[in-house]
């Protein structure tokens, strides 16, 4: 089990990333976050429109729902729609993780998943699962604003780590920028 500590840097690491991978992607034009590209999904907003939904899905979860499907990418028709939205979900998340205790970790999340069956995992495994299935789709992002010529920030743990990310004494509560979106 990872104890608390571990999942709060896991997460104070995630939205690091996202934030520089998102202060790139709003120096694009619609048509290049559109642009079919060829990857898990067509483009890089749907990319990015996936990695808010999970977020959205498991936040859910954790507070005791089930919800029966991801949220369609056009939900988020625009960078600025999903910057929006993921400012409520990082907080909301941010919010969960603040009142979570140790003893918490182990509990176990039951729900039922977007195919309709029950599913059981203890929360640390949950939070564990989601922070690593947003460093995955990270990884989509980096090869999606290459494919678009596009120099990609780094977003190696290290990096966030040398950036000084783990040396603060509470990660902040928000965002550390607000990007001008198109």
């Amino acid at each position: 089990m990872l104890p608390l500590t571990a999942i709060k840097n896991l997460f104070a690491y995630n939205y690091w990333a996202r934030d520089r991978q998102l202060e790139v992607c709003a120096t694009l034009s619609q048509e290049q976050l559109d642009r079919p590209l060829g990857n898990s999904f067509t483009s890089l907003r749907e990319t990015l429109a996936h990695l808010l939904g999970a977020e959205l899905i498991w936040l859910e979860r954790l507070r005791g729902g089930s919800p029966a499907s991801l949220p369609a990418a056009d939900e988020f028709p625009t960078l600025a729609h999903l910057i929006n939205r993921w400012c409520w979900v990082e907080s909301d998340i941010r919010e969960y993780l603040s009142e979570l205790r140790e003893s918490d970790l182990e509990r176990q999340l039951n729900y039922t998943d977007t195919t309709g069956n029950p599913q059981k995992h203890p929360v640390w495994l949950a939070l564990q699962h989601l922070a690593n299935h947003q460093s995955y789709h990270r990884g989509q992002v980096t090869t999606l604003l290459r494919q678009l010529h596009v120099q990609p920030p780094a977003v190696d743990l290290l990096v966030a780590d040398e950036a000084g990310l783990f040396t603060q004494v509470e990660p902040s509560q928000t965002w550390g920028w607000v990007p001008a979106v198109r």
